[in-house]
């Protein structure tokens, strides 16, 4: 484990791969400006039968567990008292408070009278109080705010140590009270995920004669807040890997690796959840029919358990190469789960067929090339992570 404190990486902003991303962004804005000024029809391939796509199967609905990094060290660092794992906190909050402003953002792009979304968390006498998508509406917009205050440790202390009087004089300000008001904010973090991560689930439990019995089930709440935790840490870990590679940081193979029982544990407990519940449901039958909907859920299952499986192992924990595979699959299994439980598994009919526009991926594409601009130039330029020498690893 690194001992040296957060600094700002420094360095040069507009890097090719930088202008990459600007690039990728530049034809996302093409694609919103279709959107908005010609609707929802000209820029998606959604349709009565399909109700929402890709912005809310994969830009909400992955994108928020992508942002469970932080929920999910909260938990080891807050809950579990596993103080050793603090250096890995700030970045994961950076990447959660930007998975959820960006799935916030998709929300707006999605819905059609966007222009009332300021309604949801103000008009509360018209709530209505059984809702599981208003539930995801409030804790999802409570938890963006919640986010960005428990990242703001961070940029205070960065304005402190800048030439601009006026934002010194701010950060001195607000940084004891931001610190004194931490334990209320930090509370708030680890319930609001909670309940809103469980509810994505609910939320596919009312179409429930539209969605594939291998899907289908009451514990759907429970499978997602399962998901999303063991999500939140194969994000962390291939953040601290990429970031240690691509910023020339020392490698936490030992911090990262001491985390494999909690990961390997969840990921064998939401396999074992899944299966006991298909066999006494009396619907493992359709795990072996000819149908896609065997094939995705078999891949599902061999994605979870295989990583699973890995980390059980001395030498995968010990190897950063090791511990990086182990975290893209837990990565691929934990998304193409929550993809197909939105997608996949859900059928309206015969007549009516979604696969993503042109417009939907590439505003997705730019809303992700948006958030990597952003991470780099926080951590360019606030405390987040290590500015520790690269150290020697495997």
């Amino acid at each position: 484990m690194s001992t040296h404190a957060a600094a700002p990486l420094g360095g040069k902003i507009l890097t090719p791969f930088f202008k990459a991303l600007l690039f990728v962004a530049g034809l996302a804005m093409v694609a919103l400006a279709v959107r908005f000024f010609q609707g929802l029809g000209a820029a998606t391939a959604m349709s009565d039968g399909y109700g929402f796509g890709l912005w809310i199967a994969f830009d909400v609905v992955v994108g928020t567990a992508l942002g469970c990094g932080g929920y999910s060290m909260a938990l080891l660092v807050y809950l579990a008292n596993k103080g050793q794992y603090h250096p890995l906190v700030r970045p994961a909050i950076l990447t959660g408070a930007l998975g959820y402003t960006f799935a916030g953002a998709s929300i707006f792009i999605d819905i059609g009278r966007y222009w009332h979304i300021w309604k949801i968390p103000t008009f509360a006498r018209w709530w209505n109080s059984s809702s599981a998508l208003l539930e995801v509406a409030l804790c999802v917009m409570a938890y963006i705010i919640v986010l960005w205050l428990e990242f703001s440790p961070a940029v205070l202390e960065g304005l402190s140590q800048g030439k601009n009087a006026f934002l010194k004089r701010l950060a001195d300000t607000w940084g004891p009270r931001i610190s004194k008001a931490m334990p209320w904010i930090i509370a708030l973090g680890l319930l609001l995920p909670t309940m809103h991560q469980s509810s994505l689930g609910t939320v596919m439990l009312l179409p429930a004669s539209k969605v594939h019995g291998l899907w289908l089930t009451s514990l759907l709440p429970l499978l997602f807040l399962i998901n999303a935790i063991f999500i939140g840490y194969g994000a962390v870990i291939a953040e601290a890997t990429i970031s240690a590679y691509g910023f020339k940081r020392p490698r936490e193979t030992a911090l990262l690796g001491s985390m494999a029982p909690v990961m390997a544990a969840l990921l064998l407990l939401f396999g074992g959840i899944r299966i006991v519940d298909i066999l006494l449901g009396g619907r493992m039958g359709l795990a072996f029919a000819p149908t896609r909907f065997a094939f995705f859920f078999w891949l599902e299952t061999a994605l979870v358990l295989a990583p699973a499986l890995m980390l059980l192992g001395a030498r995968a924990r010990a190897s950063t190469a090791g511990l990086f595979r182990a975290a893209l699959l837990i990565l691929a299994g934990g998304i193409l789960y929550r993809v197909d439980t939105y997608l996949v598994a859900y059928d309206p009919g015969p007549a009516w067929t979604y696969f993503p526009a042109l417009g939907e991926m590439a505003v997705t594409l730019g809303l992700v090339a948006g958030e990597m601009m952003i991470y780099i130039y926080a951590v360019k330029k606030f405390p987040v992570l290590s500015a520790a020498p690269a150290a020697a690893g495997r």
